[in-house]
């Protein structure tokens, strides 16, 4: 695996070579690459999704090559290196698993949890302390840009484990019904008004932690229900064939029959 590896790092120090490098590879910076490693993340989520292991083998490599780009760029500029990158990685997950390499004891994931918090807890202590001119506020290490559902779960669990919680997910779906009847309330009174919008957004928060106290992540279970979706519209599409139709000249009530019909088929 170091053979690899040190290839790796190899050739893309040389795609960044100022004289024989890639032209695309030499212009890019930390910022231009961005879009390219949040879409190398999703791709290999799609792939576990789909059970595809040999795309995964493959999706994986290209994430990692974002890694080691990043890691070339700071070398570049003198910052740190891919070495820095895995020491810190390294120090990190033994620091974070104290159950394991340091009490080596079996804990539960109450436990677990709890345990985890007070480790985030006092590494943003100590990250505070650092940057004594640059007061860091409670939520600033969670990434602004995550997608919004991702990033309220994370928001959610930081206060949950501050003690700011429901008990359970009642007290999270009460909640929701809560904000079901203020949604409602603001629609009757404006559809488009900022009003409705930041009910319809208070709801959303809401079910995310209905979905968090059931142990579900928002972001993956909207994904499968969006293709959930896509699936039965294709066979909804193919009913309407089937019956001399199309989703261009069928009515509403058509549509919704053979959207029940494809429900039934529990596709």
């Amino acid at each position: 695996m170091g053979e690899h590896l040190t290839k790796l790092l190899s050739i893309m120090a040389t795609l960044r070579d100022p004289e024989k490098g890639c032209e695309w590879d030499k212009q890019q910076t930390f910022k231009s690459i961005v879009p390219h490693t949040i879409e190398e993340a999703y791709e290999v989520a799609d792939t576990i999704e789909k059970g595809d292991m040999n795309a995964l083998k493959s999706e994986l490599g290209d994430l990692l090559f974002q890694v080691v780009f990043y890691a070339q760029l700071a070398k570049e500029q003198g910052v740190f290196d891919f070495n820095d990158v895995v020491a810190g990685l390294n120090e990190k997950l033994v620091r974070r698993h104290p159950h394991v390499f340091e009490a080596k004891t079996k804990l539960t994931d109450e436990q677990l949890e709890i345990q985890w918090q007070a480790i985030k807890a006092q590494e943003r202590a100590q990250e505070k302390a650092s940057h004594a001119d640059n007061d860091r506020e409670l939520w600033s290490d969670i990434p602004s840009m995550l997608p919004a559902l991702s990033r309220a779960h994370k928001i959610q669990k930081r206060a949950a484990g501050l003690g700011f919680d429901w008990p359970d997910y009642r007290g999270a779906l009460d909640k929701v019904v809560e904000e079901v009847q203020e949604v409602s309330e603001a629609l009757a009174e404006n559809p488009g008004s900022a009003h409705s919008a930041e009910e319809l957004g208070d709801l959303l928060f809401a079910t995310v932690n209905v979905a968090r106290h059931a142990k579900h992540d928002p972001e993956q279970i909207l994904r499968l229900a969006s293709d959930k979706f896509v699936r039965r519209f294709a066979k909804v599409d193919e009913t309407l064939r089937q019956q001399g139709l199309s989703l261009e000249n069928a009515t509403l009530e058509q549509m919704d029959s053979a959207w029940e019909q494809v429900k039934k088929q529990k596709g």
